[in-house]
């Protein structure tokens, strides 16, 4: 079958052959229809996420939408190794499988499951939202961060705001929901001050998809500004801004913050695959929206490094990769 294949550590994924999967005890096989590039596809496929596959070759890809053989639609996650996503075939766990919703199509599932999984778990298991509470998503302006503004209004937040450095999509983010929006791109010391007024007024939960230099003004400013009587939720999600921050020990011990992560170890596999299902089941009703890019699987190999944080790519393997 052709599959999107990693031969050895640093090196790209390309198009190329591999043996088809065979289904092992309680595994499913699945005809492989859409796919999509996501942050974790993408570090893992070039050796730096901690999950990372350290045996080659193996295919790309942790989740997609396809069918089963009795031709039931749909989306799986954690394909067994080496068999990722983004091949004419795939097998998993039959509990990482769950049934699409009949109104939602195979490309909008495989774009919006991962990111939206993931801000609907820091939401829910992690930060345990309450109704009418103020949520600020640190990086909205990329494709995860926006459909976790929506998400957060979905699940019942009061007040959502919005951080970025792009101006333009800072204020379409303002138009599609979110309460006010902050630019990182701002002099350090209007920012700082900026900061500090959203939290002198009360901001309950942060989703940081960045973590760098913002996330450390975020938490200095929540320690300075805070009553010290409700805690302020920090879920530490992604990290495209930089892997490390260099923290004052004394925002933690000034503060009531309450610093944690979100990810596939915070959260168990089962609860994570429920929430995915929770997400594809709203994604219609809650009018959930992503920018994407249909790809035939066929241009793999261009399109994978031309991926970004402002429309994901789908690759369509209806049809095979000819």
């Amino acid at each position: 079958m052709r599959a999107a294949i990693v031969s050895a550590m640093g090196v790209a994924p390309t198009l190329g052959e591999m043996g088809l999967p065979v289904p092992l005890g309680g595994e499913q096989r699945i005809k492989v229809a859409t796919a999509a590039i996501s942050h974790v596809t993408k570090a893992r496929a070039s050796g730096v996420h901690y999950s990372a596959n350290d045996e080659f070759p193996f295919v790309v890809g942790v989740d997609g939408v396809g069918r089963l053989d009795d031709g039931s639609r749909v989306y799986f996650a954690l394909p067994r190794s080496p068999f990722g996503s983004m091949a004419e075939f795939a097998v998993a766990d039959a509990r990482l499988c769950i049934p699409l919703p009949d109104d939602l199509d195979d490309f909008t599932a495989a774009a919006i499951a991962n990111p939206g999984m993931s801000s609907w778990a820091a939401l829910t298991e992690r930060a345990r939202l309450q109704r009418g509470e103020t949520v600020l998503i640190n990086g909205a302006t990329g494709t995860s961060g926006r459909l976790a503004v929506q998400i957060a209004k979905w699940l019942g937040a009061g007040k959502v705001l919005a951080t970025g450095r792009n101006p333009i999509a800072l204020e379409e983010i303002r138009q599609s929901g979110a309460d006010e929006i902050i630019s990182l791109g701002a002099e350090p010391e209007i920012l700082d001050k900026r900061l500090m007024k959203e939290f002198a007024e009360g901001v309950d939960i942060v989703i940081d998809y960045l973590w760098g230099r913002s996330a450390e003004r975020l938490l200095i400013a929540a320690a300075k500004a805070g009553s010290g009587v409700s805690p302020m939720r920090f879920v530490q999600v992604g990290s495209i801004s930089g892997s490390e921050i260099s923290l004052p020990s004394a925002v933690l011990r000034a503060s009531t913050i309450e610093l944690m992560g979100s990810g596939n170890s915070s959260v168990s596999a089962g609860r994570l695959i429920e929430i995915t299902g929770e997400v594809l089941r709203a994604t219609m009703p809650a009018n959930l929206d992503i920018s994407f890019r249909k790809v035939r699987f066929a241009d793999f190999d261009a399109a994978w490094p031309k991926n970004d944080s402002t429309s994901r790519i789908v690759f369509d393997l209806s049809q095979g990769a000819m």
